[in-house]
């Protein structure tokens, strides 16, 4: 795809130069500024429009989102982020930020002033544009991009891919770009992943039947070769295998359904009410496509799905904490950086 469009010069601030510089841009999905009815309106709109995310032909799908989904949507979405809102902000964008910080350091440490660290969100503030900008300034000449996704699935990294894109295609001097699809079954990850929850059972005391409640996906999108499905297994796989746990003390499940198609199965509710009725009465629910905690682990796993397991005769649901900016998360993730910067740095 050429980035060579008739569009306005881009001044000498805009151009990448040679300076041997190295950009790392860590990408999230995005959260509203507020937890209001028209900051959400206005995420959801943007989030919601996105042809990765929702692939329906836009002469059905644009007519039921301006007309079923804004206007009514964002008063329930509001309200549930009101439940989660912290001092800073939101927890995805604060958790995301921390992180950031302590990976920045990190990577000073290692490379001095070489590599230079942005975050941007996919949807919301700060833009990926707003980020690639700023690595024009920085004189930065090779780009790699970190979505913040453990598992690759078109609609998450997919669209981090379409928004950098987009962003570089009205510079002349193009950056050399790398992207890191996944790190689904990475060492450190599995291994800093298996220890927050092992952390999490020695708190409470014991173990309990160990839920891992992956982010749903259209079943279509898995269907037409998206790897997301066959990621989420292998990292469910590599963890049990590492907690050493047998069959009967663990499962698997999707979360956060959206409209009336399918999604990947079994649903995270369908697999809490049957555990439920089969007599088990505590879960731990660990959420691993989420590289920080976030809305769909805060509010609708550890308050929606925690009430509705008691109401069906289940006695605790409790929620291991995401990775967050946790040091060995952040060394995890500087580490898969490093060996995919190894050439560069010594160019």
């Amino acid at each position: 795809m050429s980035y060579f469009h008739a569009v306005a010069p881009a001044t000498a601030s805009q151009e990448f130069s040679t300076a041997g510089r190295v950009g790392v841009l860590l990408v999230n999905l995005g959260t509203p500024d507020a937890p209001t009815y028209f900051a959400v309106q206005r995420y959801l709109r943007e989030f919601l429009a996105d042809r990765r995310v929702i692939d329906t032909p836009r002469l059905i799908w644009l007519p039921v989102l301006y007309g079923a989904v804004l206007p009514f949507r964002p008063l329930r979405t509001a309200r549930n982020y009101q439940k989660i809102w912290m001092s800073e902000g939101s927890p995805l964008a604060v958790y995301s930020q921390r992180l950031a910080t302590k990976m920045r350091s990190m990577l000073r440490t290692a490379f001095n002033d070489q590599v230079r660290v942005e975050l941007a969100m996919t949807y919301g503030s700060p833009a990926i544009a707003r980020a690639v900008q700023s690595f024009a300034e920085q004189g930065i000449e090779r780009l790699l991009v970190l979505p913040l996704y453990p598992q690759y699935c078109s609609s998450t990294t997919g669209a981090v891919v379409d928004g950098t894109n987009r962003a570089l295609k009205r510079w002349r001097s193009l950056p050399e770009v790398r992207f890191i699809n996944d790190y689904h079954d990475d060492a450190g990850y599995i291994q800093a992943l298996s220890r927050k929850i092992q952390q999490h059972w020695s708190a409470a005391g014991e173990r309990a039947h160990l839920l891992f409640s992956y982010h749903g996906i259209p079943a279509d999108y898995a269907a037409k070769g998206d790897p997301y499905q066959r990621q989420t297994e292998a990292t469910t796989r590599l963890v049990v295998s590492r907690l050493g746990l047998d069959e009967t003390q663990w499962s698997h499940c999707y979360q956060s359904r959206f409209g009336r198609v399918e999604w990947l199965k079994p649903y995270t509710l369908d697999k809490i009410k049957e555990l439920a009725d089969r007599g088990i009465s505590e879960l731990t629910v660990a959420s691993p496509s989420f590289a920080v905690d976030c809305l769909e682990t805060l509010e609708e796993v550890a308050i929606e799905y925690r009430a509705r397991f008691l109401s069906w005769g289940g006695k605790q649901l409790t929620l291991v904490a995401g990775l967050n900016d946790d040091d060995e998360h952040a060394q995890v993730l500087v580490d898969i950086i490093k060996r995919r910067l190894e050439d560069w740095t010594q160019s």
